[in-house]
């Protein structure tokens, strides 16, 4: 198995291959990410756990979140517990794969799959929490815009993300996450009377973090394009 330091090279070797050579040490968050992801992937290892079905599984655990959203009042806050379970098991599988030998192309395309219906999923959430659903789909069609540039750039023979922009997978759930705990912190708010949110209601909270989204998609895509343009012109 190796000491600890070792597993943790072998973690970034594997992430800096999945991401166009890019050296995840260059930032603290991302090298806590990869080893916290392989740390947890090292059991499912253990008893041959398939990657696969930890990709499915955070699918599944994403759709909970707007079902739950959807129950109002503190359901909100109680749906960010599945929301970030599911963005641990994102990286987890892609760890699973990497300790057990089982990274393939069709993982690889189920994960890519798997992340545009957690997206859709993610911003759906917000529509739920009444955001108006036209600024919900001009996020959610930004944000397949911007994957699909990078997809097809990559088919093209751009090599890596092209570039790491304000609107990736961690932006997207923390937006969601963010917005839903503050909506469950409205209604406590307004049901107990200690008016820490004064005069701003759900749909409100859930317009500004659509609002928010929007305006980081837009930095996003705009980041993609001109990667695809420098890596392939």
């Amino acid at each position: 198995m190796g000491t600890r330091g070792e597993r943790a090279e072998e973690a970034y070797a594997h992430w800096s291959r999945l991401h166009g050579g890019l050296d995840p040490r260059g930032s603290a968050w991302v090298a806590g990410w990869v080893r916290l992801t392989h740390a947890c992937a090292r059991p499912l290892a253990r008893r041959g756990v398939h990657p696969d079905v930890v990709t499915l599984a955070g699918v599944l655990l994403t759709a909970t979140v707007p079902a739950l959203a959807a129950l109002g009042a503190a359901w909100p806050l109680v749906a960010v517990v599945p929301l970030v379970a599911a963005a641990v098991l994102d990286g987890v599988d892609g760890a699973l794969a990497a300790q057990t030998g089982t990274d393939s192309t069709w993982g690889r395309v189920l994960d890519a799959l798997a992340d545009r219906c957690a997206d859709l999923l993610l911003l759906a959430t917000l529509g739920v929490l009444g955001a108006p659903w036209w600024l919900v789909a001009s996020v959610a069609g930004l944000t397949l815009l911007l994957e699909y540039a990078r997809a097809s750039a990559q088919a093209a023979g751009m090599t890596g993300p092209g570039a790491v922009t304000v609107w990736e997978r961690p932006s997207r759930v923390l937006v969601a996450a963010f917005t839903a705990a503050s909506c469950a912190a409205e209604w406590a708010a307004r049901t107990t009377g200690v008016d820490v949110l004064p005069r701003v209601d759900g749909a409100v909270l859930a317009t500004t973090g659509a609002a928010v989204g929007l305006g980081l998609a837009l930095v996003g895509t705009g980041h993609v394009l001109r990667a695809v343009r420098r890596a392939l012109v």
